[in-house]
């Protein structure tokens, strides 16, 4: 049985599929966020690559708000996140009110994903390293 190129196989089927180290973008949309208490805080609405190394910047939480309403969405930096398996989803080292704090921005509010001095700001409030200054995973 043949696989074809790789340009084949990606074009009929989409990378879909979940391993013990790699998940599917679409997979993580979605996928729920809770604290170390087991409380549920939001979902990852989005994530943020770099284009040219390819790192995970962020993942997008979608926060607070009922029913769409007033939900705030809250940049966290990927290192803060550690997949559990038995909750079926993120667990973050953060409360309410901490995430409360944190920079966020609103569906009709612009972002510049460029701006250093705004990413440096959420790296400072989560006290990781900004995502340009991570090394590659060896």
């Amino acid at each position: 049985m043949s696989m074809g190129s790789p340009t084949e196989a990606s074009a009929a089927a989409p990378a879909t599929e979940e391993t013990t180290r790699l998940i599917a973008a679409e997979k993580v949309n979605g996928t729920s966020v809770y604290n170390r208490q087991g409380e549920h805080l939001g979902t990852i609405e989005d994530v943020m690559l770099d284009k040219v190394s390819g790192k995970v910047a962020y993942a997008v939480l979608g926060f607070g708000g009922f029913l769409g309403i007033g939900e705030r969405y809250h940049p966290l930096p990927w290192s803060v996140l550690r997949y559990d398996t038995r909750m079926g989803g993120y667990v973050v080292d953060l409360d309410r009110d901490r995430l409360e704090g944190a920079p966020t921005f609103a569906a009709n509010e612009e972002v510049d994903w460029n701006d250093r001095i705004w990413g440096q700001r959420v790296s400072d409030y989560y006290g990781t390293a900004p995502w340009w200054h991570i090394p590659p995973a060896a």
